[in-house]
C-alpha cells in the first residue's frame, strides 16, 4: 500500500506543479476556453504516459547505448518551446495569423512530451524510483497507469484555470500583457536546461 500511495503522490505533485505543459494549458484555457482546448489536453493526458511506457519498456536502454541522442533531443526541445513561447505571446494579438492564434493540436501536445524538458525529469525520476527490476512489467504498468489518471486530474486544473481567468482578463490590452507574461515564464523554463549538462 505504501509504494501505491508514494507513487500516487509523486505522480500528482508531478502533474500540478508549474511547467510547460501546464503553463500552455493554462494560456490555451484562457484564450481559446476549455472546448476549443480538449485536443491540446488529451495530447497531454494520452502524449505523456506513452512516452512513459516506451522508456520503461525499452527506450532507456537505448539512450544508455548511446547517450548523445540526449543532446539532439534537449536542443530540439529548447527550440521548440521557444517557438511555443513565441506562439501563446501572439495568442492574443489580432494582427497575428489565425494559424499561430489555434491552440494546440492533439499530435502537436503528445509529440511535444518528447521535447518537454519536465516531462524528461518526472518519467525518469518515477521509472527509476518505482520500478523493480525483478517486477519490471507490473511496476512499468502501475506508474502509467497512475500517470494516465493524474494527467487528466492535474492537467484539467490548470485549464479550468485558464478558462476562469477569462473573466479578469476581458480586456484585449491585458489580455496581450498575461499571454506576453506567460510566453516569457515558458522561455525562461528553458535556462536550466540549457545550461546543464
Amino acid at each position: 500500500m505504501d509504494y501505491y500511495l508514494s507513487v500516487i503522490t509523486f505522480t500528482f505533485v508531478a502533474g500540478i506543479t508549474p511547467g510547460p505543459n501546464n503553463m500552455m494549458l493554462l494560456a490555451s484555457g484562457l484564450n481559446h476556453g476549455i472546448r476549443k482546448s480538449i485536443p491540446h489536453y488529451l495530447g497531454i493526458c494520452i502524449g505523456f504516459p506513452v512516452m512513459v511506457a516506451v522508456m520503461g519498456f525499452g527506450l532507456g536502454a537505448l539512450f544508455k547505448e548511446y547517450p548523445s541522442i540526449y543532446i539532439y533531443i534537449k536542443v530540439s526541445g529548447i527550440i521548440y518551446l521557444l517557438y511555443l513561447a513565441w506562439k501563446i505571446g501572439n495568442a492574443g494579438n489580432p494582427n497575428a495569423s489565425s494559424r499561430i492564434r489555434q491552440p494546440l493540436t492533439f499530435i502537436q501536445a503528445a509529440a511535444f512530451q518528447w521535447l518537454n524538458p519536465k516531462a524528461w525529469v518526472i518519467a525518469v525520476g518515477a521509472l527509476a524510483a518505482f520500478t523493480a527490476p525483478d517486477n519490471m512489467v507490473q511496476t512499468v504498468a502501475t506508474v502509467i497507469f497512475v500517470y494516465f489518471v493524474m494527467g487528466f486530474i492535474c492537467m484539467a486544473f490548470w485549464l479550468k484555470l485558464g478558462e476562469g481567468l477569462q473573466l479578469f482578463l476581458q480586456s484585449g490590452k491585458r489580455l496581450q500583457s498575461f499571454n506576453i507574461a506567460m510566453a516569457l515564464l515558458l522561455a525562461l523554463s528553458v535556462v536550466p536546461m540549457a545550461i546543464t549538462g
